[in-house]
């Protein structure tokens, strides 16, 4: 499979074979493959899930529900990165925990596959560790293919990388989406649980061309920290299904019981992560410094994730109900909205490189901050957008299809503004002490935005009402201006970073 998209090496020496891809080392084949396929599966069955859970032929839940369930699953995903990072790094090695975590995605996607509503919840969890495993593992093995930070190769090679996430994205609604929501729901789920078939295939017959070094486990467990995990995890294991049972048997059991918690975690984690880290004495001044201002971009992309990741459910579920989903008079399945983001950051995202490039020549290219701020106004500027075909829809009309398109175009302005800078400054500003562990902490941003929007739909919030909508709008566009006004107190705080 990736021997199709390989050619002659342009420079001999060029680690992992006498091949290479697109000039890269032939393992960044493998690693492209696999995540483009594992980004199938997962878009397709996330552009799926809302729709599912509402629909008359599915779950059938109300909307609020539906809201709380995807927010509480993308909050889960990211939070999982975390351990998924430790059972690379602790236990199994990179190699190894990404050919499990596949396993664990392909199982959890065809538990999803089955007709019955008592497995589903068991599905939507697999899924949800077995991504938090692989994400945290496969961009380290892109590294490791690489003579160090420094090899001129390393920039464009998860440039090339992140390519294949976006292909899958694209991919996924307009293929998984079709079948589930035109033919049947849980042949779509199985189509998902194929894509990662396919990508864990690609990545063991391929898994020849990695690094050596990414089948080696960097800082093992001793004998003693395993005895000490395994009874750490059997007793909470044991109480979480003590607890469980008390309150199925006794008839107290709702679903609220697995998503308040859930939802909590979400919000509470980031907290005591970053607490920890901020008052570790440890850290010298500069550290602690560049710390309190990294607090600051923190709860930014918070206020900006518990948006934008509502483009999967608040405005999936809008669009189901309330738009006119046609184009030119031909209908299209409403999860295909699922493909316009991927769609436009393959485009926009050379445009916006091109453009920092060409300010940064002239002395005039926005510092992190200001980047930052402006992500924010564009996510909330979105969502004030969002308000037109709310209003068309409560006069008892179908909003156009291209009001959406609009709102995720600005969405994506804001993300490519916000999450590349995000993943920079996180590393420039991570105390040593913690380099390793700071990339878990930018995705529990995602995972306290995503919590946040279920704990409102779990409190009866409906998230599809003009003044909800306005109010989530004005808190974003708030938070990118107080971004801004403090910005120079936020620059002496990250001393020599910009």
């Amino acid at each position: 499979m990736a021997s199709s998209l390989t050619k002659d090496s342009v420079s001999p020496g060029t680690p992992g074979s006498e091949k290479t891809f697109f000039g890269h080392p032939r393992g960044l084949a493998t690693l492209f493959m696999t995540e483009m396929w594992e980004r199938f599966s997962y878009y397709g069955m996330r552009a799926l899930l809302p729709l599912y859970l509402v629909a008359p032929g599915g779950l059938g839940l109300s909307a609020g529900t539906a809201t709380a369930i995807y927010s509480v699953y993308l909050s889960l995903v990211y939070l999982l990165t975390m351990p998924g990072g430790w059972f690379g790094d602790r236990v199994w090695g990179p190699r190894k925990t990404v050919a499990i975590a596949g396993g664990i995605i392909m199982l959890g996607h065809l538990t999803l596959a089955l007709p019955s509503s008592g497995t589903f919840y068991a599905g939507l969890g697999l899924v949800a560790i077995g991504s938090g495993l692989l994400k945290a593992n496969i961009s380290t093995m892109v590294g490791q293919l690489y003579d160090g930070p420094d090899d001129p190769r390393r920039d464009g090679g998860f440039t090339v990388f992140y390519m294949g996430i976006n292909l899958g994205a694209f991919a996924a609604p307009l293929i998984i989406g079709t079948i589930g929501e035109n033919v049947n729901w849980h042949l779509g789920f199985a189509l998902a649980a194929l894509g990662m078939a396919l990508g864990v295939a690609q990545f063991l017959i391929g898994s020849r061309h990695l690094a050596a070094h990414s089948s080696v486990v960097p800082k093992p467990l001793s004998a003693e920290e395993k005895t000490s995990t395994l009874r750490k995890a059997a007793f909470w294991a044991a109480v979480a299904a003590v607890f469980y049972a008390i309150v199925g048997f006794t008839g107290h059991y709702t679903l609220n019981w697995i998503l308040v918690p859930l939802t909590l975690l979400g919000v509470i984690i980031p907290v005591m992560v970053l607490t920890r880290i901020k008052r570790d004495k440890s850290l010298d001044r500069t550290e602690q410094s560049k710390m309190s201002a990294y607090i600051w971009f923190f709860v930014a992309a918070a206020v900006f994730w518990m948006i934008y990741d509502q483009g999967g459910s608040t405005l999936s579920i809008f669009a189901k109900s309330s738009a006119d989903n046609s184009v030119l008079g031909w209908e299209f399945p409403v999860s295909w909205y699922q493909s316009v983001n991927p769609v436009l950051i393959m485009a926009l995202a050379p445009v916006f490189a091109t453009l920092w490039l060409a300010l940064a020549r002239r002395g005039k290219e926005p510092s992190t901050i200001v980047k930052f701020s402006f992500g924010l106004v564009l996510v909330g500027l979105s969502f004030f957008l969002f308000l037109a075909p709310l209003a068309i829809a409560d006069g008892g009309h179908k909003a156009a299809a291209l009001w959406l398109v609009a709102i995720y175009f600005v969405q994506t302005c804001g993300e490519l503004m916000l999450s590349p800078v995000g993943l920079s400054v996180t590393t420039k500003m991570a105390p040593v002490k913690y380099a390793s562990q700071m990339m878990g902490v930018w995705f529990l941003a995602v995972t306290a935005g995503d919590a946040t929007t279920g704990l409102l739909s779990i409190a009866g919030v409906d998230l599809n009402k003009t003044g909800i909508v306005a109010a989530e709008a004005a808190l974003a566009v708030i938070a990118g201006v107080a971004i801004w006004m403090y910005r120079k107190r936020v620059k002496e705080l990250m001393g020599d970073v910009r």
